[in-house]
């Protein structure tokens, strides 16, 4: 792999981790472009590789919710209670994801990882941002919102109150847990789900989407340790990649990923989740065009 190719994949990597746009089907869009998935010896420095550059997006997201990290510390300690909730939280969604990975890893890769299973998952989570923000909106108020009797809203509009990270219970992490569960369908976008999982549970995008962030901590880095474990290759990632190609993809990943990070939060504070939606539409188009040219391969 060349520096320039390991720059190419950790920016993609970076960019895409973490915005509900599909990491996967970015990756093999690019891989396929620079002529990566020609050969065995390619595809294993790619998926080698990935562990790598993934480790700079875990990265990323402990630097900016530092602060976070810190006050679950605390709560570990006994000095922070709202900590130590968070952090029960996390571990309670982590579960699910992390036991059917651990089952249906091989079952998962030999059934879904071809190109009608992943440009259907694209295109489905186009679909539900498109509409998530909307129904949001219908169902939710502020707790400082007056009573409906009198507003003219439909029966049942806006019955429930939206909620903040600090609000959450355990059964409504395990909802956003179990439901993190999709993203181990390729082409779903971990991001994806564990945001309209909490927007389904009454989280603002913004929130939701620190949530997943946070949610991204140990899921991340447990799949890293996994996948090195399993294929016996972490120790051969220097050896396959090159020391200056994981660095270069490590350094970019972690970059790009925190710049993304940042971007998602300010765009979510304005805008909501379609437009994202709509590109990933336009991503399944593009690939399904590729696949059937033949420019594009799934291994």
């Amino acid at each position: 792999m060349t520096p320039i190719e390991a720059a190419i994949l950790g920016l993609v990597e970076g960019l895409t981790e973490y915005l509900p746009v599909s990491s996967t089907g970015h990756l093999i869009l690019t891989s396929a472009l620079l002529g990566m998935d020609k050969t065995e010896e390619s595809k294993l420095a790619v998926d080698t590789f990935d562990i790598v550059i993934q480790g700079g997006a875990i990265l990323a997201v402990l630097g900016l919710y530092w602060p976070r990290v810190m006050q679950m510390l605390r709560g570990l300690l006994g000095r922070d209670p709202a900590g130590l909730r968070l952090l029960i939280n996390l571990v309670i969604a982590f579960i699910p994801a992390a036991t059917m990975g651990f089952l249906l890893h091989k079952k998962i890769e030999e059934k879904l990882f071809h190109p009608i299973p992943v440009l259907v998952a694209l295109a489905a989570g186009g679909v539900i941002m498109i509409f998530i923000a909307r129904w949001q909106r219908k169902t939710f108020r502020e707790s400082s919102d007056p009573a409906l009797p009198g507003t003219g809203a439909r029966p049942g509009a806006h019955d429930h109150q939206y909620l903040t990270i600090e609000q959450l219970n355990w059964k409504q992490a395990l909802i956003i847990g179990c439901i993190q569960c999709f993203a181990l369908w390729p082409g779903t976008s971990r991001s994806m789900v564990t945001i309209v999982g909490g927007m389904l549970l009454g989280l603002r995008p913004k929130q939701a989407a620190e949530f997943s962030f946070l949610l991204a901590l140990p899921t991340l880095s447990a799949a890293c340790a996994y996948s090195a474990y399993k294929d016996h290759n972490g120790p051969q990632v220097l050896k396959t990649v090159g020391a200056v190609p994981n660095l270069i993809g490590f350094g970019i990943a972690a970059i790009s990923a925190a710049l993304a990070v940042k971007f998602l939060v300010g765009f979510l504070n304005k805008h909501g989740l379609a437009l994202f939606g709509w590109y990933r539409l336009a991503l399944c188009a593009l690939m399904t065009l590729l696949v059937w040219k033949g420019i594009v391969e799934f291994s």
